[in-house]
């Protein structure tokens, strides 16, 4: 019977966790017809069936099992009733209970035939070891004045994200440049294009505008568009730029290729294309994987300014804040003026002090006279 295998859906993952099967043990299912749900370092995906046959699931929801790790078998005919279950020494039924299950029992000294298992077809799963064999909670102690205390256990999402933020800050030796950007003819530009557009057309945003530049700029300084890894630098060919999205109390990066190449309108679609596929949870492992730079902006929440922590092992990132109307001198004149924030944090063992403030003043330069934005 074709056994069906923890797959391995990003270059980081080692274990994913079955969320949701979308057949029950024991249905029919077709090849490429959606299996399971599963969640992995990077966010939850849909994978597929790659044969026609009977389903017989074997690790329940909720089980977190390596990559490689047997979680179903497809038959061709749906199984015979299999024989009486061994008996176990002391003449009682041998409990059903998954591999994963039934060792963490023998580690924890469960005893499976006490459990009632929430598996498909009653089998006992990790979860249900887990909680039989959780000692009883210690009395808490006092509050004090801070009140009830509530402990929320992180989805993987999250822990991978913390330890992919601590690993940036304890292992990258970085530093940041600010630079406030005047927002004036990309704010007239924008205009323009709102006025002329029909109904139902995109119409660039400031952060559409800040991707293209900042593609056009990594095309012209290929240490930005890099990353130091075991030693080495590594310079890429593709352009490939990583939007931040917030989703769900966590953090998604979809990725717009080669970016430099695309005309500003198409970034504008397939930015918002992207960031909906991450609300849905329709992203696919191939489009949040392959970032060569991440842009992450905070300019909607009134965020005036921030630094972002670099996402390894990427050479940079760069953190947009809030557009803001503030009083600018011109021509001895105090008028008002447009300004947006722009704040680079680089790796310093690739990109280094010079190099960096020439890229940043290059996406500067493009914001500030955004018409070459719409020519290439």
């Amino acid at each position: 019977m074709p056994e069906v295998v923890m797959p391995r859906l990003s270059d980081s993952m080692e274990e994913g966790t079955i969320v949701r099967w979308l057949k029950r043990d024991g249905d029919r299912v077709a090849q490429g017809e959606p299996l399971a749900e599963v969640e992995t370092d990077k966010a939850t995906v849909t994978f597929d069936a790659d044969t026609d046959g009977t389903l017989r699931i074997l690790v329940g929801e909720g089980e977190t099992v390596r990559i490689g790790q047997l979680i179903a078998r497809i038959g061709e005919a749906p199984r015979a009733p299999e024989s009486a279950p061994a008996s176990a020494e002391n003449g009682a039924p041998r409990a059903k209970a998954s591999p994963l299950a039934r060792r963490l029992a023998q580690e924890s000294g469960v005893d499976l035939s006490q459990l009632a298992g929430s598996g498909p077809g009653g089998r006992i799963v990790r979860s249900d070891v887990a909680a039989a064999a959780e000692p009883p909670a210690p009395p808490r102690p006092g509050r004090g004045n801070k009140g009830a205390l509530t402990i929320q256990q992180p989805s993987r999402i999250q822990v991978q994200i913390a330890q992919r933020m601590a690993e940036s800050k304890a292992t990258i030796p970085d530093f940041s440049l600010h630079a406030e950007v005047d927002m004036e003819q990309a704010v007239a530009l924008r205009e323009q294009l709102r006025k002329g557009a029909r109904d139902g057309d995109v119409v660039p945003s400031y952060n559409d505008m800040v991707v293209k530049a900042c593609a056009l700029a990594l095309r012209e300084h290929p240490r930005a568009n890099a990353a130091y890894r075991d030693g080495a630098f590594e310079l890429y060919e593709r352009v490939n730029v990583g939007i931040a999205v917030a989703a769900e109390d966590t953090l998604i990066v979809p990725t717009l290729f080669d970016a430099d190449r695309k005309l500003l309108l198409d970034i504008a679609r397939e930015a918002r294309a992207l960031a909906e596929r991450v609300r849905q949870r329709t992203v696919t492992l191939a489009e949040l994987s392959g970032a060569t730079f991440t842009v992450s902006n905070l300019g909607m929440y009134g965020v005036a300014s921030f630094a972002a922590i670099i996402n390894p092992p990427q050479a940079a990132i760069l953190a947009v804040g809030e557009l803001r109307e503030l009083p600018v001198v011109r021509e001895g004149l105090l008028v008002p003026g447009v300004r947006m924030s722009l704040v680079l944090t680089c790796d310093h063992r690739i990109l280094y002090g010079a190099p960096a403030a020439e890229f940043l003043a290059r996406v500067r330069a493009l914001l500030e006279q955004p018409a070459y934005l719409l020519l290439s």
